[in-house]
């Protein structure tokens, strides 16, 4: 190593421009100076040097004034204002004046000021200082408040004790660190000074009478520098680690010791301590290097502390101290040794690729690179490929990274040799066992064995309405790859079309039913069940089950056709099938339109037919207590059947009679009157039958006849709501039935044109007998079965016709019928 001096000048810009302390100057003058008086002006400040510092001044106007500039000795320029003409209070009282300060540089700055001249009453003596210069010294860091000098000047007027001492050209630096006493002239210290920041002040002092005469002076201040920095030790270069095998005069540090003291306060020796291998020696002024002395032995001292002294030469000295800790390296003698002989790693399942497994150490007793350590693995396989697809090592830090994912479900664990091997020459090296375990992760959702889900055909579950509670529906069969509680399975049903319906086993997924199936119940059910495992988050899987409440398999088939369609249409036919619902749906309503006008139409006409007298009563059986041979109540009945029940129809239409007025007691009064109207006009409409075709009491039908009991007669007359007496057997009925409808077709033969054929129904295509469920048809094959009918007697006898009751409202119908 070596060392050299360099020396850096900083060349001066122009970057500051001329400042004035003030930014406007007040001079009081006597009206009684003559022309030639000067007047000394503060100063510009130019912190540049050279041609970039103050080099000119201008006054503006220049009628009574006029500017001189003075160089002083250490190149400073002192401007002064000379008085050209004599002043005039009486004439003016103010004269306003600028002052411009100009610098050398490129491009020129400057600066101004604003003086103000206040012309006083005469004043024929100006104050005049005892001294020019002042000379004083002041000790770094002396007190505050501690008096460095007076300065003093006299007037030869009376009012010599009104002199005032101020400041002038003076320095910010130096107005910080000193003040005057304006009226005794004393400077004192009012700030901390420091010889090492400056050395030397020079102030301007004026002082200045009652009558505006001044005297300027120059006070040159000295700082006497004391002893009270301490010497710095830099550490430039050093070496904590020496190879014991080092030779004499090898460089172990380099050392810079500074005192920003001066002279002897400033001279700084340096040394250490002589019972160490190391000493100490001086290359150039103020630098030192710490070399070997001796041969080092690591076996007998592994490392060194060396303190550094400096001391300088003041009065009293001052010193610091550096320590420096220097170990001794020697050969590489031992091998690297583990923590551990044997290493135990937990790696979850799914891990990320290079995530840190595990971090392996091992120490080296030597020093240097002979202890530096470097890891690796020992080669091997595992499954048929290299151990580093699975693992790797990072060979400074010994941290073990799993290259690639690992699966449980493939690799449970797996052993590997780790070498820890240290940078000697030749090097050494040692091994250590690591056994890594892989563990289970819950990463594998349940899967569904049973009901398979598929896409294109239904599957349902059929339960009978005649299921009991806990009724077994299906049974959701679930597994899981992974272990432990990870494949522990529980299942919940999420969503259902009736809940109150259908529960799922916790553990073993039945389905059972909660309650007895009903005929409310819909045929079609959706189960959703979800099967959840017992992981960390739980994975879950869903399954849904159709099931149809139904008895027979043709039933489930028609409510669940819907969802067997197939929904992957093609996009290409949208605009078709779109245009061909469009007009579908056109069609449909104008058929709907002409439906109900037809049905509207006909209803009309059958209105009319029916106030023509074209529908005539049908005779049923006469109980015996009617002499004259006609019921009270005649109903017209129309029976649709089929030959499925639930489907059957059954409409009657509004009862005529001829004896209405009979049961209007038992209407209320809104009731029976509108009733009596309807009845007045049906009577007026339509006139009853000629009595010649009334039957004999003797060709009555019934096994009775005229030999009826008449209390039972009377009974049966009253409102023709009670029993009949004796009542006939079927056949008699039948019989009775037979022979009064070919008695009124024969007699309708000699009636006029309103009671003609094809007025008058053929009662015998279709007779009802009350109280029985059969209906003779004059045709066998016209034969169907009918639902059982009321008895006429129990029908009010002014209900309106009805609409065909709905396989919703039977069993209501059925009820009623019973009642």
């Amino acid at each position: 190593m070596e060392l050299h001096r360099v020396t850096v000048d900083i060349l001066d810009i122009n970057d500051n421009s001329p400042l004035f302390p003030r930014g406007e100057i007040e001079l009081e003058i006597s009206e009684l100076a003559v022309p030639g008086a000067r007047f000394p002006l503060e100063s510009a400040i130019d912190s540049d040097v050279g041609l970039n510092s103050l080099q000119k001044y201008t006054l503006n106007p220049t009628d009574r004034f006029h500017m001189k500039v003075q160089n002083g000795i250490d190149g400073t320029k002192n401007v002064e204002m000379v008085l050209q003409t004599a002043l005039d209070r009486e004439k003016n009282t103010h004269h306003q004046l600028t002052l411009t300060a100009f610098d050398g540089g490129k491009p020129q700055r400057s600066a101004t000021v604003k003086i103000n001249v206040i012309v006083l009453d005469a004043n024929d003596n100006a104050p005049v200082f005892t001294q020019p210069t002042y000379k004083a010294s002041v000790l770094e860091n002396a007190a505050k408040g501690s008096l460095v000098t007076r300065v003093s000047a006299t007037d030869a007027d009376e009012s010599s004790h009104s002199i005032q001492y101020y400041f002038e050209h003076v320095t910010s630096a130096a107005k910080a660190l000193f003040s005057i006493d304006m009226d005794s002239g004393e400077i004192k210290v009012i700030g901390s000074i420091d010889f090492e920041k400056h050395k030397q002040f020079k102030i301007k002092v004026k002082a200045k009478d009652h009558g505006g005469l001044t005297d300027t002076s120059e006070t040159i201040i000295d700082v006497i520098d004391v002893n009270d920095n301490g010497p710095k030790i830099t550490i430039m270069s050093f070496s904590s680690s020496v190879s014991e095998d080092a030779e004499p005069g090898t460089v172990v540090a380099m050392i810079n010791v500074q005192d920003l003291d001066s002279g002897d306060n400033g001279k700084v020796t340096c040394s250490i301590d002589r019972n160490s291998p190391f000493k100490i020696v001086s290359s150039l002024s103020n630098y030192y290097n710490l070399v070997t002395d001796s041969a080092l032995d690591r076996e007998h001292t592994a490392d060194y502390n060396i303190t550094i002294n400096a001391v300088d030469s003041g009065n009293p000295s001052l010193s610091s101290k550096e320590l420096l800790s220097i170990k001794i390296s020697d050969v590489n003698d031992h091998a690297p040794q583990f923590e551990q002989e044997s290493y135990k790693a937990y790696v979850m399942e799914n891990n990320p690729a290079s995530m840190s497994i595990l971090t392996v150490k091992a120490d080296d007793a030597d020093w240097g690179p002979n202890a530096r350590v470097s890891y690796y693995l020992v080669d091997g396989n595992l499954n048929g490929a290299p151990l580093v697809s699975y693992i790797s090592i990072n060979a400074d830090s010994g941290v073990i990274y799993a290259v690639k994912s690992f699966d449980y479900e493939q690799l449970k664990s797996f052993k590997l040799q780790v070498r820890a091997q240290d940078g000697g020459s030749p090097p050494m090296s040692s091994n250590a066992t690591l056994d890594v375990f892989i563990q289970d992760q819950n990463d594998n959702a349940p899967q569904v064995l049973y009901p398979v889900q598929t896409g294109g055909s239904l599957v349902a579950e059929i339960v009978p309405r005649s299921a009991d509670v806990g009724y077994l529906v299906t049974k959701v069969v679930a597994v899981d790859v992974d272990s432990g509680q990870n494949s522990w399975l529980s299942y919940k049903l999420q969503k259902a079309t009736d809940r109150a319906l259908f529960e799922v086993g916790p553990q073993n997924g039945e389905i059972r039913t909660v309650r007895q199936v009903t005929d409310k119940d819909a045929v079609k059910q959706k189960l959703t069940v979800v099967v959840e495992d017992n992981g960390q988050p739980s994975r879950s899987a869903v399954v849904n089950i159709n099931v149809a409440v139904a008895d027979s398999f043709p039933e489930v088939l028609s409510e669940f056709t819907d969802l067997a369609y197939d929904k992957n249409y093609n996009d290409s036919i949208t605009f078709y099938l779109v245009l061909a619902l469009a007009a579908v749906s056109i069609l449909f309503i104008f058929s709907i339109i002409a439906i109900i006008s037809v049905k509207i139409y006909r209803w009309r006409q059958k209105r009319l037919f029916y106030k023509s007298a074209a529908n005539l009563p049908v005779i049923p059986y006469y109980p015996p207590a009617y002499a004259d041979g006609t019921l009270q109540h005649v109903y017209n009945y129309e029976v649709c059947g089929t030959t499925d029940s639930r489907m059957s129809d059954m409409k009657f239409a509004r009862p005529y009679s001829q004896n209405t007025l009979g049961s209007i007691s038992r209407m209320s009064t809104m009731q029976r009157e509108k009733q009596e109207q309807e009845n007045t006009d049906l009577l007026l409409e339509q006139k009853p039958p000629n009595n010649d075709w009334r039957l004999p009491p003797n060709q009555r039908p019934g096994p009775s006849g005229a030999g009826a009991r008449p209390e039972e007669a009377g009974a049966g007359a009253v409102g023709g709501t009670g029993p009949w007496p004796n009542p006939p057997t079927e056949a008699e009925q039948l019989q009775a039935l037979m022979a009064a409808a070919n008695e009124v077709s024969e007699a309708t033969a000699t009636l006029g044109p309103r009671y003609n054929a094809q007025y008058v129904p053929d009662y015998r295509q279709n007779v009802y007998i009350p109280g029985s469920t059969a209906t003779l048809t004059a045709n066998p094959q016209q034969q169907m079965p009918q639902q059982a009918l009321p008895p006429p007697q129990a029908l009010p006898p002014a209900e309106a016709p009805k609409a065909a009751p709905t396989p919703a409202s039977k069993k209501k119908a059925t009820k009623k019928d019973k009642k």
